[in-house]
């Protein structure tokens, strides 16, 4: 087989250390930080320094058993979320634990910043979390993207696309942050991937923006691709080497879907365009990564205050008693799938079919 090329075109540039030193400093423009400089300065320094010498992980340890690599030095952060990870497998897998629903409220709306109100997803995921809480033997994890709007120093940093180099360059889970030398750190994701892998079913419930799903929640969305093919062993490119990515791929890869298995219900609301085209997206994506869909009830798009003005809007949604209802269905509908699931009562009709095709 031919080697693969690693296509390249310019140089890396860095930023000049006055132009790094403007970042910098933007963070502290406070007038109360005056007082600091002289310490400021000082931690500048070494941020710099990090910077220029590209400590991107200055902190790691040693792979460890089950690499193909045990003796590689890997992100101890890495190495924490995969910990984390392992851990939450077992608790989803122990037939003993109660039904976890992962509920995600996908609106960054909040009512603790701009704009000063509650987003209306916000109150049709409590619906749902309401409706599966009461249910025995169900547990809901409630994942509130707004976090995001109004925590201090809380990001998902954007997906690199590691995928379109090659899979096996994409781990699971991703090790492309927190990158310290670009200061990149306080990623949400270390914390979401194990709420993920710990659900038995998820309910996506979000609003349209401009046509497509909020920024903050495709995020979420972008960075779980590695959860569909993610290379769990990051030693057998030496890291983040794309040739030996390249090879790996080349030689065979078996794309394992680490979310597989899961149910899942999708809830996309608009008021005046794109609801409906949003809830074949977010489903094609859930199904795409091996989720299953709990029946007709769980996908539905709808539009709330349907072209009237969007100061009544909650007063719209007050009004709508059917779109509660609906909610409620589809998260009936996704606990009765995860009992089925996890009773062993359920079957895919594509069980044990080969896909030619899996990326």
């Amino acid at each position: 087989m031919e080697r693969p090329t690693v296509r390249r075109e310019q140089e890396w540039v860095p930023l000049t250390q006055e132009q790094f030193r403007e970042r910098f400093f933007a963070r502290f423009f406070d007038p109360a930080f005056d007082k600091l400089k002289p310490e400021l300065e000082k931690v500048f320094e070494t941020a710099w320094d990090g910077y220029i010498t590209y400590r991107k992980s200055p902190r790691s340890a040693a792979a460890g058993p089950g690499f193909s690599d045990p003796a590689q030095p890997l992100p101890i952060e890495w190495l924490e979320t995969r910990a984390q990870i392992h851990a939450a497998a077992l608790r989803q897998q122990d037939p003993g634990s109660p039904s976890r629903i992962l509920v995600v409220n996908g609106s960054t709306r909040s009512e603790h910043s701009c704009p000063g109100e509650i987003s209306k997803t916000r109150r049709l995921a409590q619906t749902a979390q309401q409706t599966i809480a009461a249910l025995p033997g169900y547990e809901v994890d409630f994942l509130d993207i707004a976090a995001l709007a109004d925590e201090p120093w809380k990001v998902i940093h954007p997906c690199k696309a590691c995928v379109s180099t090659a899979m096996p360059l994409c781990n699971w889970p991703c090790s492309c942050y927190p990158n310290h030398a670009l200061g990149q750190t306080n990623d949400w994701m270390a914390e979401l991937y194990p709420r993920w892998v710990a659900a038995h079913g998820v309910f996506v419930l979000c609003p349209v923006n401009w046509y497509q799903a909020p920024a903050s929640l495709k995020l979420m969305i972008d960075r779980l691709v590695c959860a569909d093919g993610g290379n769990p062993d990051p030693t057998t490119t030496k890291g983040k080497n794309p040739a030996l990515a390249k090879q790996l791929e080349l030689e065979g890869w078996d794309y394992p879907r680490h979310l597989a298995g899961r149910a899942f219900a999708v809830v996309a609301h608009g008021d005046a365009a794109g609801p409906e085209n949003l809830r074949r997206i977010l489903v094609d994506w859930l199904s795409d990564m091996g989720l299953v869909q709990a029946g007709p009830a769980a996908a539905l798009d709808t539009f709330i205050g349907y072209y009237k003005p969007y100061a009544t809007s909650h007063a719209e949604l007050d009004a709508d008693v059917d779109v509660f209802v609906q909610v409620k269905n589809a998260a009936l509908s996704l606990a009765e799938m995860v009992a089925q699931m996890r009773s062993g009562e359920y079957r895919t009709p594509d069980a044990g079919l080969r896909n030619p095709r899996r990326k």
